[in-house]
């Protein structure tokens, strides 16, 4: 017997959605294509955003050639915002534009997922204080210098962030990423930070 998969019932509230994905070179591939992967799925458009148009590459060596770099694009024309981890976060947190996209995305209440090394760009923007999330250990007094309340889960939700630690808590991360994604009044109402 053959199965039609089309005929899957999902629900398709995220259809016609987009999610930016900010990345730099040596991000942790897991981090970027699971996600990625997981959200169209979904039916969510992804637009991987660069530094520059020029080609990614993760750690393990996998390139992904940018669909926008940060130059061309804003917040407003996004639904959702993810930020794998790697060593790419180092080199993002330094680019204001970066900075400014992210703080746009929490200031309009918009999901934020965010896994590893991310959080590093979570705090140069300046939106993780007072706020309950989770990191890989490596950046963990960062976050709490940060002013963020730390704790040590696979996944934390706090309003609009969904963080997690490491590639081994990728299940839990995508599913409350998408948990997230399809419930908009877990959400927090926007405010200034």
């Amino acid at each position: 017997m053959v199965k039609d998969w089309t005929v899957l019932a999902m629900p398709n509230d995220l259809v016609g959605k987009t999610a930016a994905i900010i990345a730099a070179d040596e991000f942790e591939d897991l981090e970027l294509f699971h996600p990625m992967y997981r959200l169209q799925e979904e039916g969510i458009k992804t637009m991987v955003i660069g530094l520059t148009m020029d080609p990614i590459k993760g750690k393990k060596g996998y390139s992904i050639k940018p669909n926008a770099s940060i130059d061309e694009v804003n917040a407003e024309k996004f639904d959702f915002l993810v930020v794998p981890g790697g060593k790419s976060p180092e080199k993002l947190r330094l680019n204001q534009k970066i900075l400014r996209f992210v703080k746009d995305f929490d200031a309009q209440g918009k999901p934020i997922a965010a896994i590893c090394h991310a959080g590093q760009v979570l705090a140069s923007a300046g939106i993780v204080k007072n706020r309950t999330l989770t990191c890989v250990a490596g950046i963990r007094d960062d976050m709490i210098n940060a002013g963020a309340h730390y704790v040590d889960k696979s996944v934390v939700i706090d309003g609009n962030l969904v963080t997690s630690r490491v590639p081994s808590d990728l299940p839990e991360f995508a599913r409350a990423m998408i948990e997230v994604f399809r419930k908009p009044q877990l959400l927090q109402a926007p405010r200034p930070r």
